[in-house]
């Protein structure tokens, strides 16, 4: 399933890169914490590189890098992470978006999905 993330943002970016307006490369550092009530439960810092992009009513980004997990208790560790994602500006009022990510573990990779909407008034 990696493999095919990797091809993935292989041909996007390309189609990127191929695309009129191209914003170009980027760094995005971000940190994820989790809490149940007042306790923490853990958190990922990632330190991605990425390209960005947009042509017409379409944009689109792809970055990835290492990850940093901490959970509570727990020593930390450092992953692979990766993000793709887009969205499409139906109307000036109003867009649809989407991200693919992942990250690497000692188990099985984990994934995650966004879907929505976006209406601006």
């Amino acid at each position: 399933m990696i493999k095919s993330l990797i091809v993935s943002g292989a041909v996007v970016t390309a189609a990127a890169l191929a695309s009129p307006v191209v914003a170009g490369p980027y760094v995005n550092i971000e940190n994820n914490g989790g809490y149940a009530g007042g306790d923490f439960l853990g958190s990922t810092t990632d330190f991605h590189v990425g390209f960005e992009g947009s042509s017409g009513v379409y944009s689109y980004y792809v970055q990835g890098g290492p990850a940093y997990t901490k959970l509570q208790d727990v020593d930390g560790e450092t992953e692979l992470s990766g993000k793709i994602g887009g969205n499409v500006q139906a109307t000036d009022n109003f867009g649809v978006y989407a991200e693919l990510s992942f990250i690497t573990s000692d188990d099985d990779p984990n994934y995650g999905t966004k879907l929505g909407a976006k209406w601006n008034f």
